[in-house]
């Protein structure tokens, strides 16, 4: 595969990671996948730095795959001893691992990578003191939004800026580059003898993308408006999902179809390819093609490039993501999907979600709801959601929405259902899509007939 690297330091990495490679004997597979990454944290607290954390990291993982034996090391630098270190401890690995029909590296399968290049030299170049004052001004924003915010649990700027390369002696050779930054605020509010919290942020390819007012005050709104909260009557009710919460629902979906999950019997739909497992208004995908994502890249942590991957068309299941392992076990090629670090072997997972845009902004989505809840947070993710069998029980807090108006606030209820039920009850989807600091893209989902446990 002929591909030209963004940069220099691209092209010296995936000049390593070649080097390496090619020291495959007869027999044996080798991978190395190398990364140099550099990033800065700065926590303000009280008009002050709480801390100032600023690092740069290299590192290599190389894969030894031997009579069908796998093997893994890695080594948290770049120096000549370490890496000639990694590849001998995962040849000599190899030779204690079980033997696994599958297992091997992944092969050229002829798909081009999309160019993409999102790497502004900015992020890196910022001096430090700006992003510290870009930490205080945040906090001080976030004080001065309201007179009822009583303090600032602290207020961050962050940065990344990261290179990678990967190659196999299968012939794949790949690299990419990606930097971004983002801001954000946790907002505290009293009122009698409670206390609200509030979370605002913004994030961007460059510097110049951040925006500090809608950061703070989103943190504001979400620390204030609460006030009086507490639990209503257990009812049935329509629910409104912003795109932040949208995302945490397409998240929980997008995990259930892997290819790992659906081999170990572990997703609900892992026999439902091409029936409606949800409304006919939603559109789901994993397309780190995309160049509006956050997490958008050519290559993925196999090396093969990056692709759009359809998972739910019009409400009807499509298919799984594979990495080469996954696929081979199910007879189905890699859809790209392979992701991993230095320290660790690629495994399937999303890259890149995102729920396609509907009709209407969330002002008039609102406007249709007779008795529901606008969620502004959901609790409880990890113990109150069974990705086996669907199931969910969260707690939740928002506002209540009657005749079509936010109305009192509400805490201390939890909502109940199951993931499949919930996707069929979509009964309307935004246009207002959102591209949030992980990568996903949602728009507001409203989903209908919900069991609402209070008082």
């Amino acid at each position: 595969m002929s591909f030209d690297p963004p940069d220099q330091e691209c092209a010296d990495l995936l000049t390593l990671a070649q080097s390496v490679a090619n020291n495959a004997r007869t027999g044996e597979q080798v991978e190395a996948f190398v990364a140099r990454s550099s990033y800065t944290t700065v926590r303000a607290h009280g008009g002050d730095v709480e801390s100032f954390t600023s690092a740069v990291s290299a590192g290599i993982g190389v894969r030894v795959v031997s009579d069908h034996r796998q093997g893994f090391a890695w080594a948290g630098t770049l120096e000549p001893d370490a890496i000639a270190d990694a590849l001998a401890d995962a040849r000599d690995n190899a030779t204690f691992a079980e033997p696994d029909e599958w297992v091997g590296l992944a092969e050229p399968d002829g798909v081009s990578p999309v160019p993409f290049d999102a790497f502004d030299p900015s992020v890196a170049t910022m001096e430090p003191s700006r992003k510290i004052d870009l930490a205080l001004e945040l906090e001080r924003m976030v004080r001065a939004g309201d007179p009822r915010i009583t303090g600032v649990r602290v207020a961050t700027f962050s940065d990344s800026s990261s290179r990678f390369a990967v190659a196999t002696s299968t012939g794949i050779a790949g690299a990419g580059r990606g930097a971004w930054c983002s801001m954000s605020a946790l907002a505290l509010a009293e009122d009698g003898d409670e206390t609200y919290t509030g979370g605002g942020s913004t994030v961007g390819f460059r510097p110049d993308d951040l925006d500090l007012a809608e950061a703070a005050d989103d943190a504001v709104l979400r620390a204030t408006r609460l006030f009086g909260a507490k639990p209503v009557p257990s009812q049935r009710v329509t629910i409104i999902l912003e795109p932040r919460m949208a995302a945490t629902i397409a998240g929980l979906l997008g995990s259930t179809l892997t290819g790992e999950r659906v081999l170990k019997g572990r997703s609900p739909f892992g026999d439902r390819i091409g029936e409606a497992i949800a409304s006919p208004m939603l559109t789901l995908v994993d397309d780190p093609t995309d160049h509006r994502s956050y997490a958008a890249d050519m290559f993925d942590g196999e090396g093969l490039a990056c692709r759009r991957n359809p998972l739910v068309v019009d409400g009807v299941l499509q298919g799984f993501l594979y990495d080469s392992a996954s696929g081979r076990r199910a007879g189905r090629p890699s859809t790209g999907s392979a992701v991993r670090g230095v320290s660790s072997t690629p495994s399937v997972g999303c890259q890149a979600l995102a729920v396609a845009p509907g009709a209407g902004s969330f002002e008039s989505l609102l406007a249709e709801i007779d008795t529901g809840v606008y969620l502004q947070s959901m609790t409880g993710l990890h113990s109150g959601v069974n990705l086996v069998s669907g199931d969910i029980s969260v707690g939740i807090e928002g506002l209540m929405v009657r005749n079509g108006q936010l109305a009192e606030p509400v805490r201390e209820v939890t909502i109940a259902s199951t993931l499949q039920r919930m996707l069929l009850d979509i009964v309307a989807i935004g246009d207002d899509i959102e591209w949030l600091p992980g990568g996903t893209g949602c728009p507001t989902i409203v989903i209908a007939d919900l069991s609402l446990g209070g008082s």
